[in-house]
């Protein structure tokens, strides 16, 4: 009798819970949906994400669109869901580059005198910028990138100096480069006079030959060229009259010089273009070549130097350097020194030392000098740690005398600085007396001498190093720098070089020095008979 009463409170439970799920399956999820410009209502029977609501309404969204609130979030009863539509692009459009307006000295103009150098031209840059159209309205344009199309071109107009030098007796000829040209002087300091117009000169190659009538110089190559040429040699077969220069074979020319006691000869060394700094790779050869001063043709080529990799940090290229008499012919890289065997082309060592890192795009190699009767060299050699550092960031530079046989050197100036660059003068008939000296720079601070812009003072002294004696500048003025370029007259009683962009000569017995020019635009001076 029990089960029989319980069977119908069972049946009205049971119909209970299912009236219960009945009721919440049917209650329903409204939403509000925002997008394509109208509002709706959107109702939904079970839980879901916004995504998924999305979806199941059919609206399709666009890679950029913005929902809110985002794709994973689950839906809610009465929540506003807003679907942005988003459109980027890029628009590009050309800006003018203004031309600069620079006023340069030329000393071949009277003074006050104007003349029109080139002509100014804006240079064109293309600016693109994104542009983000949301809901039909667009947003300020954020700008993205910018790309040179065409450089501008200075407007130079060269201006004749109103300063006043005094004139000095030149001896010899004095060669130097201002503004990308070729510049002389002969017999007085008031004769100078430019040699070429281009502008275009490239100074690793400037050299006048032993008499002074020939001009041995690089040009650079046209900007669409340099691909396949960095520059090419060029000849001034005539330094005492107005001539036009001619062009010669060779080209990527890292090195080039005229090779002493062989008439029309020169020797030079050749690399590769590169984009990245310092723009060649050097293949570190050296050619002998004979040419026809009024052609410029070859009429004789010999490799004495074969390609080689250079040794350490051989892309930036074997140095040489031949003695007066043209009888010895000396070589550098990073970390050595030596003499080039000039029948077989080999390279023999003299003198070896830790290799400097610069840690920038440019390699150091010493200077060498050769004594008048190619006996003795001089060089700077990079000096042992004087300190805790490590050998390849030793600020040691020496200045070193050695026997071209091999048979002996000798620092005879401790902690010079790299760029102390010593020079042997030409020897001086003095009484029933042969004599000569040396020139180099010092630097003042051993410790920061590496810079280009380092400061370093004019040092001369007997050929052993001794008797030294600062000769310029004078006590309180700034220093000589690495682009100092010393060079001795041909009599050896003078010398030239760069203070402050300006040609400069100094007696080296009184210590008078004398500037020459004024256009602050000089360098690389070279002085023979």
């Amino acid at each position: 009798m029990r089960s029989a009463r319980l069977i119908p409170v069972i049946i009205a439970l049971a119909a209970g819970i299912l009236a219960g799920c009945e009721g919440r399956t049917s209650s329903a999820i409204v939403v509000s949906l925002v997008a394509d410009g109208r509002e709706r209502a959107v109702q939904q029977s079970s839980p879901m994400t916004v995504g998924e609501l999305l979806r199941a309404a059919n609206v399709e969204l666009g890679a950029l669109d913005e929902v809110n609130p985002p794709l994973f979030t689950q839906i809610t009863n009465g929540m506003r869901i807003t679907v942005a539509r988003v459109q980027q692009t890029t628009e590009c459009q050309n800006q003018d580059i203004p031309f600069r307006e620079q006023r340069i000295l030329n000393e071949g103009l009277r003074p006050g005198e104007e003349r029109l150098g080139q002509a100014g031209q804006n240079g064109v840059e293309q600016v693109c910028y994104r542009v983000t159209v949301r809901d039909g309205r667009r947003l300020d344009p954020v700008e993205i990138s910018r790309t040179l199309v065409t450089m501008p071109q200075d407007l130079v107009i060269y201006v004749g100096p109103t300063g006043e030098l005094d004139t000095i007796p030149i001896p010899g000829t004095l060669a130097y480069v201002s503004s990308g040209n070729a510049w002389l002087m002969r017999g007085n300091s008031a004769s100078k006079r430019p040699l070429t117009s281009t502008g275009d000169l490239d100074e690793r190659v400037f050299r006048l030959s032993a008499d002074g009538r020939q001009l041995l110089f690089a040009r650079r190559t046209p900007p669409a060229e340099r691909a396949s040429a960095f520059n090419r040699l060029w000849l001034l077969s005539d330094t005492t009259r107005e001539a036009q220069p001619t062009a010669l074979v060779p080209q990527n020319v890292l090195y080039a010089d005229w090779v002493p006691g062989a008439e029309n000869t020169i020797s030079y060394s050749t690399g590769e273009p590169r984009a990245a700094a310092p723009g060649w790779e050097s293949y570190n050869d050296l050619w002998i070549m004979r040419l026809d001063p009024g052609t410029g043709d070859s009429v004789g080529l010999r490799e004495l130097v074969s390609r080689s990799q250079g040794g350490l940090y051989g892309w930036w290229g074997t140095e040489f350097q031949w003695s007066p008499d043209g009888s010895r012919l000396a070589w550098t890289r990073a970390d050595s020194m030596g003499v080039v065997d000039l029948n077989t082309g080999a390279l023999n060592p003299l003198l070896t030392y830790p290799v400097f890192n610069t840690r920038q795009s440019w390699s150091w190699r010493a200077t060498v000098s050769w004594t008048p009767n190619a006996n003795l060299l001089l060089t700077t050699v990079h000096g042992d740690p004087i300190g805790s550092e490590p050998p390849e960031s030793s600020p040691a530079f020496h200045v070193t005398a050695a026997d071209p046989n091999g048979t002996f050197s000798v620092n005879i100036v401790e902690n010079a600085g790299i760029w102390s660059m010593p020079r042997f003068s030409p020897l001086q008939n003095i009484g029933d007396r042969v004599v000569g000296s040396i020139a180099y720079l010092r630097a003042r601070d051993l410790a920061n001498s590496i810079n280009d812009s380092a400061e370093y003072d004019l040092i001369v002294a007997d050929r052993d190093g001794s008797n030294a004696r600062r000769l310029f500048p004078a006590a309180g003025q700034p220093g000589l720098t690495a682009s100092a370029g010393l060079t001795w007259s041909p009599d050896g009683t003078m010398l030239a070089f760069i203070y402050q962009g300006n040609l400069w000569v100094i007696d080296a017995a009184s210590g008078m020095a004398h500037q020459l020019t004024l256009d602050g635009r000089a360098s690389r001076p070279v002085w023979t008979r």
